[in-house]
């Protein structure tokens, strides 16, 4: 069973006044520990992966050890490898070294290419860095890039991530995820008494910006990803198709045989620990329930067959979508699926359609 791999790099050189991923300051020799580490666990779980993903984190920080650490890892031919970076982490050097290292999708944090937003949510790039990165990306043989944005963020407006959005798709940009700006208990945010876009301006903010992105080709295939035909992101879309995946590091979840676990964001253990100490979650993996709350975060929707052959009532989600309004959801032969209006209030939704 091909399945895919994601290896949680903790590793920031500062961190974001919003972010609350778990991350500590980069150090040299405890990085050297955290890639053997990893090493271990790749060799100790082994099988074959057809999508990595080194996320964090700043994983790009780390890039001479992705480089080995790929040399163990067992890989299909045309596996989707991906590294998450932030555009001021980059050069030359680096990304030819890891599109040789088989590394062929670029992940940038860009956020905005509005300098008094990136200012305000602390980022240690500008708009220019952001944009020569990817322009650098492209000539070192990268041909998958994307781009992550932020929605409802300080000192940010429609216009401005409409010229965000525009100067992007003038870039050598393939897929673009623009996410909801959510403020997580005890980071500087939700602390701080900024000032934030409310939520009825968020909410336009995020149905312009899904038409705009359509318009211009980037095709929305999940709540906050859009791409252009060919580049959706193959290892996330595991996430959401109920698909097996390891995750390997402090922090990382797991589908992995029938099983959904995760590590304890402690980093010392994991370096320490001859093999990652892991935590079964409750629930039942490949329910019904998971399976339409997974589907319904794609564009695609779910199939009601396939609803109703792992044991939903599809007859009951029938009589309950018709108490949804259209602008929300709609139902086109087999398929239940949801509009970005109802993205927006995606949770209620999908609770209603579950009989909750």
């Amino acid at each position: 069973m091909e399945r895919g791999l994601y290896i949680h790099v903790p590793f920031c050189l500062s961190k974001c006044p919003y972010c609350d991923f778990y991350s500590i300051k980069y150090n040299k020799e405890t990085v050297d520990r955290f890639a053997n580490a990893v090493i271990r666990n790749v060799q100790h779980y082994g099988g074959e992966f057809d999508t990595v993903y080194f996320g964090g984190g700043t994983p790009f920080l780390l890039w001479e050890k992705i480089c080995e650490i790929l040399n163990y890892v067992d890989i299909t031919t045309d596996a989707e490898i991906t590294v998450e970076a932030n555009p001021c982490t980059v050069d030359k050097k680096s990304l030819a070294a890891l599109r040789k290292a088989g590394v062929n999708r670029i992940s940038f944090g860009v956020q905005s290419l509005n300098d008094n937003e990136l200012k305000a949510l602390g980022r240690r790039h500008d708009a220019n860095t952001a944009v020569n990165a990817l322009r650098i990306a492209k000539e070192q043989g990268f041909d998958n890039i994307s781009a992550d944005i932020m929605l409802g963020t300080p000192e940010q407006n429609a216009e401005s991530v409409t010229q965000t959005i525009q100067r992007l798709s003038a870039l050598p940009v393939t897929h673009i995820s623009a996410y909801m700006l959510k403020i997580e208990e005890n980071t500087p945010f939700a602390k701080a008494k900024t000032e934030f876009p409310d939520d009825e301006e968020v909410c336009s903010i995020y149905l312009e910006a899904t038409k705009l992105l359509n318009s211009l080709g980037f095709n929305q295939y999940e709540i906050s990803n859009y791409a252009k035909e060919g580049f959706p992101c193959r290892h996330n879309l595991k996430y959401w198709n109920c698909e097996e995946y390891l995750g390997i590091g402090p922090a990382a979840h797991s589908y992995y045989n029938g099983k959904r676990f995760f590590v304890e964001r402690d980093l010392n253990a994991f370096i320490s620990d001859e093999y990652q100490q892991t935590v079964v979650e409750e629930g039942d993996p490949g329910s019904h329930e998971e399976y339409a709350m997974l589907r319904l975060r794609l564009n695609e929707g779910l199939s009601l067959s396939e609803y109703e052959a792992l044991g939903g009532d599809a007859e009951g989600m029938k009589h309950r979508l018709n108490t949804i309004p259209n602008e929300y959801a709609s139902i086109v032969g087999d398929i239940v699926s949801l509009t970005p209006e109802g993205f927006l209030v995606s949770n209620t939704i999908i609770g209603r359609l579950l009989g909750y």
